[in-house]
C-alpha cells in the first residue's frame, strides 16, 4: 500500500503519518525530515534548505526531487511507502510519476487533511519543540506542565523559525498557489479522499485507518 499524505501547515500530517507508520508498517518518507537532517549535518543542501525554510518557502523542485528520489530509490521493497509533504508542487508530481513507474509502486491514495485557516494558525504559531527529545508542545492546544519546558527533559523549548505568523502566512499562500493544483492533478487520478482534519486526533485517526483498512483488506487491532 502506498500513500500520500497532504495538507496545509498545521493540518495533522506528522501525528497521522506516525499512525500510519506504526500500525501499517510502512516506510515514512517525509521532506521536512529530510531537509532537518541536511540541516544538522550543516551540508550544502543543508544551508540551501534553510534559506528558503526560514521565509516559509519551498525548496526548489529540482533540489527536492533529488533528496526524496534518492530516498525512495533504496526502501525496503517489502514495505509501502508513506509520502509526508511531497509531492507538493504540480512539477514534482509528475516527477513522481516517473518514480512510480519505476519502482512498480503507484501512489493508491492521497490523504488531505483539511482544516480552517484560524485554526491552523493556532496550531502552527503556538507550536513549541524540545531541543533534547524533539517532543512537540502547543503553548494553546497542548501546553507543557511547565510553561517553556519540556516535561520529559527539562530543556527549554523553542519556536521554529517558519512557525512565526509571518513565515506561516508565507508558507499558505505557497500551499494555495503550488500545492492545490497538485491535488487537482491526482483528483483527476480519482484518488483523492478529503479528510476534516479539525476534529481533533483520535475521530481524524479513526477515519484514516478505516479508509486504509479498506484499501489494504486487512484490519488491524
Amino acid at each position: 500500500m502506498n500513500i500520500l499524505i497532504t495538507g496545509a501547515p498545521g493540518s495533522g500530517k506528522g501525528t497521522m503519518s506516525r499512525r500510519i507508520m506504526d500500525t501499517f508498517g510502512i516506510t515514512h518518507i517525509s521532506s521536512g525530515d529530510l531537509f532537518r537532517q541536511y540541516i544538522k549535518e550543516d551540508t550544502e543542501i543543508g544551508a540551501l534548505a534553510r534559506h528558503y525554510i526560514d521565509q516559509g518557502l519551498l525548496v526548489p523542485d529540482d533540489v527536492t526531487i533529488e533528496i526524496v528520489k534518492e530516498r525512495i530509490l533504496c526502501f525496503n521493497e517489502d514495505q509501502g511507502i508513506l509520502l509526508d509533504g511531497f509531492p507538493r508542487t504540480s512539477i514534482q508530481a509528475h516527477a513522481f510519476y516517473e518514480i512510480e513507474k519505476k519502482i512498480n509502486r503507484p501512489i493508491d491514495v492521497v490523504i488531505n487533511l483539511v482544516v480552517d485557516k484560524e485554526l491552523l494558525i493556532r496550531r502552527i504559531t503556538g507550536r513549541r519543540m524540545c531541543p533534547e527529545c524533539s517532543t512537540i508542545y502547543n503553548i494553546y492546544l497542548n501546553p507543557p506542565r511547565v510553561p517553556g519546558v519540556c516535561d520529559n527533559e527539562g530543556r527549554t523549548l523553542f519556536q521554529r523559525p517558519d512557525d512565526t505568523l509571518d513565515a506561516l502566512s508565507v508558507r499558505l499562500n505557497q500551499y494555495d498557489i503550488h500545492t492545490e493544483p497538485m491535488l487537482e492533478y491526482y483528483r483527476k487520478r480519482g484518488i483523492v479522499k478529503d479528510i476534516d482534519g479539525s476534529l481533533g486526533v483520535e475521530p481524524v485517526w479513526k477515519e484514516i485507518k478505516e479508509l486504509l483498512e479498506k484499501i489494504d483488506g486487512n484490519p488491524r487491532d
